[in-house]
Order: C-alpha cells, then structure tokens, then sequence
C-alpha cells in the first residue's frame, strides 16, 4: 500500500532510522551553493538564475516568486468549507502567488484539488487566465505509481472532466516515477498529450538527476517539483539543483516550511492532533522530535533578530538558493506571511548554513515504500 502525504499511510516502526551527518562531500556542496547565493544581490538574481523579486516562466507563463500549495485546502481529515477557501486562495493570487499546484490524489475521489479548483474557476472564471496551474497524477493512494501510457492518459483525461472546461492544466506531473516504467516511456505518453492540447506541458516530480536528463532529452521540461527547504536540502547536493540549472529548469519547492516544523505553530508532538498524518512520519517520532526541534530554534534565533516569522526566513531561504517556494495554508493570514517579500542577508545566508552543518535532521522524510520511491 502506498500514501503520498496524507491518507492510507503506513505508520513507521517506532524507532525511526536516522539519517547519516551530512558528508564532507554535502557539506561542501552545501556551501557551494550558499556562496553562489550570496555572491549575487539577493533582489535580482539567485544561484539558480532565477529573479528574486522577479518573475520567472513556466510552460511560457509568468509566475511570481512564490507559489501556492494546494494540499491542506482537501486533507481528507479536515478538509476547509469551500467558500473559506477560495478565499484563500484568492488571497494567494492578490498576493502575487500565481502558481498553483494541486493534485489528483490531494483528498478523496469525491474531493480532491480538483473539485475545489472547478468550484473557485466556476466563482472567478476571470482569474482562469492569471493562474499558471500544475496538477500531479497518474498516482493511486493504494497501489502507487501508473506511469503507464494508458495509466497517464487516464489520469490527465479524467482530471479533465473534473474541471469541466473551467480552467486549463498547464503543467502535469506524474506524482511519482513509476519503477516498473522507463521514464521516456512516460514523457513520451506526456508529449501525445501536449501535442494533442490537453496539457501545456510537462513537469516532473520527486526525481533525481539521471531521471531529469533522460526525460528532458525526449521533450522539454518545464519544471522540477522536489522537497526543498531547511530541513530537506539535499537538491543541493544530490544533484538535482545543478541538473536543474544546467538544463535552465525551474525547480519548485514543496514543504519549504518542512511539514509545519518552522511556523512556530507547535513545539511539542502533543501539540499535534491524533489523526494528524505527521505522527506517522520518521521526523515526528518521539526519539527523533526534540533533536529535530534543535533546528527550528536555531532558525527561531535568526527570525527574531530579523523581525520576521520562522516561516518567512525559511521561505526566504529556498528563493535564496533558487526555487519556487509553495507553501500552503488555510488561512490568508498565513497566506500573506508567506508571501511578504522578506531578504536574507549574505550573512543570514551564511548563518544557516552553519546550522544546517551542525544540526542534521534525524529520521528519513516518509519511511517505508513511500521512501523507495523519491528521486528516482
């Protein structure tokens, strides 16, 4: 059985493996890139070339700075009214946040990104045009990846249906690399239906750099959606960031606020609700929980000389190194927190590389089948 971020997860053992300190090989790697950062202006340019306060392009589109993630707005736990969220996002578009990225698999069949994106279109049919949508799919919650060019089909023509002509899709991205199929099969599949105007184009998802490289090579791809944040860097040394900029592919940021780690909104695991799904990954495990905390203290330390939120220095650092953050949220309070323009310093920059070489973070991201399957 399968889950990807919430649903039918499989709790891991209770003691949760840690993950190695970071390398020499990372840590120097690591600081390459945070170099990179700081040797440009913060305002202008990033190590990855993309404009700070700037918009970059996705599937020939604007986007500003930073996204917005489509998850909670349909947690099957404690999905958000309608009406409330599309306040939200309405919020999210004011505030700059044009890129939206929802998925198939993001709730239930019966209410999903998708449904919810069908109603907001259906309310403000003129903001159809504004927003630079990216749907995953072509993922079943129980069995997994179907990178199958049937599978794929299916997945992108029935997310179709959903919408019902309310709003394009602009960017599909298989949720996961399917391992029983080659990765050209499947952007080949993807390229029938760019061709045949059902998608604009193709992104990719949770992959490493040879996976990057052997689709880019059967047609362009128009971003790269990786877990990237304090907690999570290892684009940066993996690989995939320097794939990424080499091939001029735009990486996009989910969890830049590590799972809630870093909005300062608990501080112990009581403070977590019982059926929240975190409880059952590796990070959140009693025996690993305070060595991870460390961390968001550290960055507290930071965020409170500055001025700002948590939050606000932990998206400001994945803009730094060069990605698209998207953050999601239930309320536009948070909405408007994360979006706010805040700079890091060179030496803000500097400060949490430190951090992040004499903190590392214990526990893997999912644990069990789920962990077999990113950067592939």
């Amino acid at each position: 059985m399968f889950s990807c971020c919430f649903g039918n997860l499989i709790p891991p053992s209770r003691k949760a493996s840690s993950s190695p300190p970071s390398s020499t090989t990372d840590v120097t790697h690591r600081k390459r890139h945070t170099q990179a950062a700081t040797k440009r202006n913060p305002r202008t340019t990033s190590a990855m070339g993309i404009g700070r306060a700037a918009l970059t392009s996705i599937a020939g589109r604007p986007v500003g700075p930073v996204g917005f993630g489509m998850l909670g707005l349909t947690k099957p736990w404690a999905p958000v009214d309608y009406p409330v969220a599309i306040k939200v996002m309405k919020t999210a578009l004011e505030q700059g946040a044009n890129f939206w990225n929802g998925g198939i698999h993001y709730g239930t069949p019966q209410n999903n990104s998708l449904h919810l994106l069908k109603y907001y279109f259906e309310q403000y049919p003129e903001d159809a045009s504004k927003v630079v949508l990216s749907i995953k799919g072509a993922f079943n919650i129980k069995t997994g990846p179907d990178g199958s060019p049937d599978g794929i089909r299916k997945s992108v023509e029935g997310a179709l249906d959903v919408l019902a002509g309310t709003k394009s899709i602009d960017v599909f991205e298989c949720a996961r690399v399917d391992p029983n199929v080659p990765i050209e099969t499947s952007v080949q599949a993807l390229a029938e239906l760019v061709k045949e105007g059902k998608i604009g184009a193709i992104g990719l998802s949770e992959v490493g750099p040879a996976s990057i490289r052997k689709a880019h090579a059967v047609h362009p791809i128009s971003a790269v959606e990786i877990e990237l944040s304090l907690f999570t860097p290892d684009a940066l040394t993996d690989g995939v960031a320097d794939t990424c900029h080499e091939l001029g592919i735009p990486i996009i940021a989910y969890s830049p606020i590590s799972r809630g780690w870093l909005t300062g909104e608990f501080r112990t695991l009581d403070d977590l609700p019982q059926n929240d799904f975190r409880r059952m990954l590796p990070r959140f495990q009693p025996e690993v929980f305070a060595d991870n905390f460390k961390l968001v203290e550290a960055v507290e330390q930071l965020a409170k000389r500055k001025g700002v939120t948590t939050a606000q220095v932990a998206i400001g650092w994945v803009r730094r190194v060069g990605a698209i953050p998207i953050p999601g949220s239930v309320r536009i309070e948070r909405v408007i927190e994360n979006t706010a323009d805040v700079e890091l310093t060179d030496d803000d920059m500097l400060e949490l590389q430190k951090i992040l070489d004499t903190l590392p973070i214990q526990g893997q991201r999912y644990g069990g089948a789920q962990e077999k399957l990113l950067k592939a």
